[in-house]
């Protein structure tokens, strides 16, 4: 199965997405934020990073999760920021 090339827009949304979970980890460590989520701190570097630019949504969700984000206040700033960056 041969994969289709990310958009560009694709690719800034998952940038995009790095920085706000970023942004909402604040202070905490990586470490501490991938344990509460139960995910490995590479795929957490991974996605802060952009470098996992359509994470599943169960690892965003988890993420959200223990950062205390509401997935819906997550998605409208995707869709805000990313609505005024175009």
């Amino acid at each position: 199965m041969v994969r289709e090339p990310l958009t560009p827009e694709q690719i800034a949304r998952g940038h995009l997405l790095g920085r706000l979970l970023r942004e909402a980890r604040g202070r905490r460590t990586m470490v501490d934020v991938a344990h509460q989520a139960g995910i490995s701190v590479e795929t957490l570097r991974k996605i802060e990073g952009g470098r996992i630019p359509t994470p599943a949504f169960f690892t965003v969700a988890a993420i959200a999760d223990a950062l205390d984000l509401s997935l819906d206040d997550l998605l409208r700033r995707l869709h805000g920021t990313a609505a005024v960056a175009v």
